[in-house]
């Protein structure tokens, strides 16, 4: 059977550069809201602003949008943007005539928006609509003040990737505990194999690898407070994500500062890395004509306090312009865009990605798909990834630049800390 394929992915280094200018951190000269959707609203007609700008994203949601049309009897017009120059856009876009719908992701990146008044509380709506999401979902659709501003759309879990064949050929076991994911790093470099494959020439990868190994260390509370600059980053908790991420150096493929995420990947596919940390949706892209041959699980468990009960699954989804010239018809795509059948339209595009809702019929799920939706709907709590869970500047720069450094020099860890540490105070003091 041949597969669509998957969706083409932003860079993270280039998206977090978008978000910097996005939330005021950095200058971008020239920007001018991107939508023209306020000026032109009536009653009858929808507008919508979309970062789906690539091919095959942007035929799919506009077939999801065709789907709206017919069911509601309302007319929609489409105002996409090149995906990052929507980002770069979307501050005076808010603040300008933007769209009545458009599209954002959960997280910090989502309570930004509603913080600032740029979107439209829709606790009401999720009334509606919340029995098609789990509570952790609801956790990530959720503003500061505890209203919801959101409406999940679609996700992609992070966790350890392998080969099928790779470890049936070597007789691999899932590890269930960070030692035992230990000993099967050093029984696969034994056997010949690079145990974990790492591509870090990106910059944002290894974002993720400090995201498992906090909240499995520290439990979800301590990873959002951290997050949010409440925390001390010289402090023990943090100091012992370190000291386990040193633990794990020894099984990392060599160079990683000098690999994209990509070729690293590759190693998997070949069968000659033994297991990789990343998205569902980037190492599905590697695996596109092997898809039924990868498989994942969740990042072992360090602390049993804490288990194994968070996840990271990034959320893709919709907000409703605080200055939406139809609010009736907004709250109406909204509610569509809910729906199994709205997303399911939406993945026949993306077959390494899972739809929000819970009640979509997994019968037209791959295994992958249906391995995805029981990972992210047992978890008790949902992270974003730290790009989309923290302010940007501090993971665009003091995040990134702290973890390359200790990827290099990983003795220095008392002064890669100190490092972050003042940047964090000088970020969220703002």
């Amino acid at each position: 059977m041949v597969r669509p394929r998957p969706m083409p992915t932003l860079d993270r280094r280039t998206a977090l550069k978008a978000l910097l200018a996005a939330t005021g951190l950095a200058a971008t000269p020239g920007l001018a809201a991107c939508g023209s959707g306020a000026a032109g609203s009536d009653a009858k007609s929808v507008t919508f602003g979309s970062n789906y700008s690539d091919a095959v994203p942007r035929q799919a949601i506009a077939a999801v949008l065709d789907g709206f049309k017919a069911k509601s009897g309302l007319g929609l017009s489409i105002n996409t943007k090149d995906h990052e120059t929507f980002q770069q856009q979307i501050n005076n876009y808010l603040q300008g005539h933007p769209d009545d719908v458009y599209t954002w992701f959960a997280g910090y990146r989502m309570r930004f928006f509603a913080a600032k008044g740029l979107a439209t509380d829709i606790s009401d709506l999720w009334g509606q609509l919340g029995d098609n999401y789990t509570a952790a979902q609801r956790e990530a659709s959720t503003g500061d003040d505890g209203k919801q501003y959101f409406v999940p759309f679609y996700s992609y879990p992070w966790a350890l990737f392998y080969s099928k064949s790779t470890w049936s050929k070597h007789g691999y076991q899932v590890p269930k505990t960070f030692d035992e994911l230990i000993a099967l790093g050093t029984r696969m470099r034994a056997d010949g194999l690079v145990a974990l494959a790492a591509g870090q020439s990106n910059g944002w990868p290894q974002l993720g690898t400090f995201d498992q190994l906090n909240f499995r260390t520290n439990g979800y509370e301590f990873h959002k407070s951290l997050m949010a600059g409440k925390e001390d980053w010289k402090g023990a908790k943090v100091r012992a994500v370190f000291d386990n991420w040193k633990r794990l150096l020894p099984l990392y493929q060599d160079n990683a500062l000098g690999r994209k995420w990509e070729e690293a990947a590759q190693g998997v596919l070949a069968g000659t890395s033994g297991m990789m940390l990343i998205g569902s949706q980037q190492i599905g892209q590697q695996f596109a004509k092997k898809l039924d041959d990868l498989d994942f699980f969740a990042f072992p468990e360090i602390d049993p306090s804490f288990g194994t009960d968070t996840v990271e699954a990034p959320i893709d989804g919709f907000m409703l312009s605080r200055k939406a010239a139809n609010l009736d018809g907004g709250r109406k795509l909204l509610a569509y865009l809910s729906t199994p059948e709205a997303q399911l339209t939406y993945l026949k595009s993306d077959p390494t990605s899972i739809a929000a809702s819970s009640k979509v019929d997994e019968g037209g799920y791959n295994e992958l798909q249906r391995k995805c939706v029981e990972f992210v709907r047992n978890a008790k709590h949902i992270t974003q990834f730290l790009d989309r869970d923290t302010d940007p500047g501090f993971a665009g720069d003091a995040m990134t630049n702290g973890i390359n450094s200790f990827l290099q020099k990983p003795n220095e860890v008392d002064s890669v800390l100190s490092g972050i540490a003042e940047q964090a105070k000088s970020i969220f003091a703002k």
